[in-house]
């Protein structure tokens, strides 16, 4: 094997990308195209997709919903899907745990199949973490259709001292069930995104997991330590 052919062999072996997949004349062979079609269909199912009712039935997390009532809704306003509803909002207010040490908030972001698959090894792991290090958490809940930043509309309301939001990442054609852990300390309307920290690409053949969340708790850990996050903690 030339050292050109060893080294793009070497490459393929390191990621789960197309890289060398060939091709018959100037078209992708049809296996590969196949392939890639079906991945595509699958990171198309995995955004518009729900997450089945036993799934809440399992784990009995509170819903609390954005303003965006619909997928296209969602994907279209995404200044929506950082706010909660009136509803929502009364719902934590009157039901969930305040300022707790931390906070722990689901949403199904841009794939509600990372939430459904990885949520039963990363949740469990997580609060094993917690009680290995002292912490205690509050209410976990629900967001319906939530961005990112709608974290810190729940930090105004609930105040805990550092709150991690499990969100589905938007799906890729090598992956459509990727999760990311965000996390902040003292979250509050108008954090700016260097003040976070986050833990993506969980899922089974990315950061596996029940590691994961064994990370996550160790860098929550280490923002009540420092009374930092984002840019300043030290890791």
């Amino acid at each position: 094997m030339t050292d050109n052919k060893l080294a793009l062999e070497q490459l393929i072996q390191s990621t789960p990308a197309r890289i060398g997949v060939g091709c018959s004349g100037t078209r992708p062979k049809t296996e590969i195209m196949l392939k890639l079609r079906m991945d595509h269909a699958m990171a198309v199912d995995s955004v518009y997709g729900d997450i089945p009712k036993a799934f809440f039935e399992e784990f009995h997390f509170p819903i609390v919903q954005t303003p965006c009532q619909s997928k296209e809704m969602y994907l279209k306003r995404p200044d929506l899907g950082r706010k909660l509803t009136s509803e929502g909002e009364s719902f934590i207010r009157e039901h969930c745990k305040k300022k707790p040490q931390v906070q722990i908030v689901i949403s199904n972001g841009l794939s509600s199949k990372a939430i459904e698959s990885n949520i039963r090894d990363v949740y469990p792991a997580l609060l094993d973490s917690l009680e290995s290090y002292g912490l205690s958490s509050g209410t976990t809940f629900y967001v319906q259709n939530g961005r990112v930043a709608c974290m810190d509309v729940i930090g105004e309301i609930l105040e805990p001292d550092v709150l991690v939001m499990l969100i589905g990442e938007r799906p890729g054609l090598v992956s459509a069930d990727s999760m990311s852990a965000y996390m902040c300390y003292k979250p509050r309307i108008g954090t700016i995104e260097s003040n976070r920290n986050v833990i993506s690409n969980i899922h089974r053949g990315g950061t596996q997991p029940i590691e994961a969340g064994a990370q996550i708790g160790a860098v929550l850990r280490a923002m009540l330590d420092q009374k930092t996050s984002g840019t300043r903690l030290v890791i």
